[in-house]
């Protein structure tokens, strides 16, 4: 998928994706999307676009061939396999989290070799070192040891969060969580999210008024879902 959609999907923030991925009707509004155990580590930061390169882990058992530095320079040796920026997925094993399935050392490798984040069930460490990367990061808790970190299968289907996650998965995450994208509306919803954000910004720019009424809200709302209609006509449309 080429980098200029991806650029462009990463200027909206994961709720205006998701508004926009309902429009398609391709999957219930409640399906997607990960749930509220996992949060970014680093709400300030920027959204993030990019496939899924997945992995489980395990801290409470050590490994019974390579060690997790070793395992690793496998994973990036298969960053390769994917279409476009790998974004980290672990599935922790060990509920709850008994250990770190990341910290500075991993951020730092897969940053170098093209990783734009990493997203885990489990837990994190070296926070103040991994926001000096300025590498986003989401995680279901802090832990400061990393235990056995046993990194086990590589590209399986894996489940974070609630939602189930395959290799080469096309994901968009920031501050409020993360969410998986259809490949055939990708190219699609870069401008229709333009679309989208002009709908709201008539409510929005109704309640910054200097002087506002309900009745103008009103009307602002009435205006948006006309044009929201239209949205949904255009989408269906080309479906």
């Amino acid at each position: 998928m080429a980098i200029d959609l991806l650029t462009k999907l990463r200027s909206f923030d994961t709720p205006t994706i998701c508004n926009c991925i309902e429009l398609f009707e391709l999957r219930l509004p409640s399906q997607g999307y990960m749930n509220g155990q996992i949060k970014a580590c680093f709400p300030e930061m920027s959204p993030i676009v990019g496939y899924a390169s997945t992995a489980t882990f395990q801290g409470s058992q050590a490994a019974h061939g390579d060690d997790g530095y070793a395992v690793m320079v496998r994973q990036v040796k298969r960053f390769g396999e994917l279409s476009g920026p790998p974004i980290m997925v672990f599935q922790d094993i060990d509920d709850p989290p008994l250990a770190a399935s990341f910290g500075e050392i991993m951020c730092a490798t897969y940053q170098t070799f093209g990783a734009c984040g990493l997203v885990t069930s489990g837990a994190g460490r070296d926070l103040a070192q991994v926001r000096a990367l300025k590498f986003p990061v989401f995680a279901s808790s802090n832990i400061c040891a990393h235990g056995y970190s046993t990194i086990l299968g590589l590209h399986e289907p894996v489940t974070v969060g609630g939602l189930t996650i395959h290799p080469d998965d096309l994901l968009h995450a920031d501050c409020n969580g993360l969410t998986t994208i259809p490949r055939e509306i990708a190219s699609d919803l870069a401008d229709l999210a333009i679309e989208y954000v002009a709908c709201e910004a008539i409510i929005i720019d109704a309640l910054r008024d200097d002087s506002p009424t309900v009745a103008h809200l009103a009307q602002a709302h009435n205006e948006a879902r006309v044009r929201l209609a239209a949205l949904r006509s255009q989408v269906a449309k080309k479906a």
